[in-house]
């Protein structure tokens, strides 16, 4: 639901509820659930941008890890080779080989921590995810309460104002819910 189309909402709410005193406190209501609603849109874009960016840096992350792979990859293949191919200096050809191995075992090593924070923001995207999804759904049951509190302007049945009230509570525990995942 657009913001414009809340205000409007809002507006003729407003209207009504100086039209007839009765629908006052469903005026009110309908006010304080389309602030709701604007809290938790906010809350759920920023956990999607959270996301995206935790996202792109557990995809570069593991980018560098796949990069230190094939480095290392690369020189175990040298290595193969260099023991393989009659050489004309072996001297040369078995420090290299010492050389390499201490590469390896630094890339080995390298690579371990790389994936230990590849899989750490992995596990960050997840938390968004989860945040943004909770967000998103106070965001629709606090939209579905404004909808069903504003039948009751037409209908001026009572049942219409609890029922959005219920369906607003709703989205408020489900966005207090994302917010206190951690």
């Amino acid at each position: 639901m657009s913001t414009e189309h809340e205000m409007a909402e809002l507006q003729e709410a407003a209207e009504h509820g100086r039209e007839q005193s009765k629908l006052a406190p469903v005026s009110f209501t309908m006010a304080v659930l389309a602030v709701l609603v604007a809290v938790a849109a906010l809350l759920g874009h920023r956990s999607h941008t959270e996301e995206i960016l935790k996202q792109d840096k557990a995809t570069d992350t593991w980018n560098y890890y796949q990069a230190k792979n094939i480095r290392r990859n690369t020189i175990e293949q040298v290595d193969e080779l260099l023991k393989v191919v009659p050489l004309k200096d072996a001297a040369a050809a078995e420090a290299l080989l010492k050389k390499n191995e201490a590469y390896i075992e630094k890339q080995k090593g390298d690579q371990e921590k790389i994936q230990e924070e590849a899989k750490g923001l992995e596990a960050e995207v997840e938390l968004c995810t989860h945040r943004a999804n909770h967000y998103d759904l106070g965001e629709t049951l606090l939209e579905v309460g404004l909808v069903i509190c504003s039948i009751t302007l037409l209908t001026k049945r009572r049942t219409y104002w609890i029922a959005g009230i219920l369906f607003g509570v709703a989205g408020v525990v489900a966005t207090v819910m994302g917010a206190m995942l951690h």
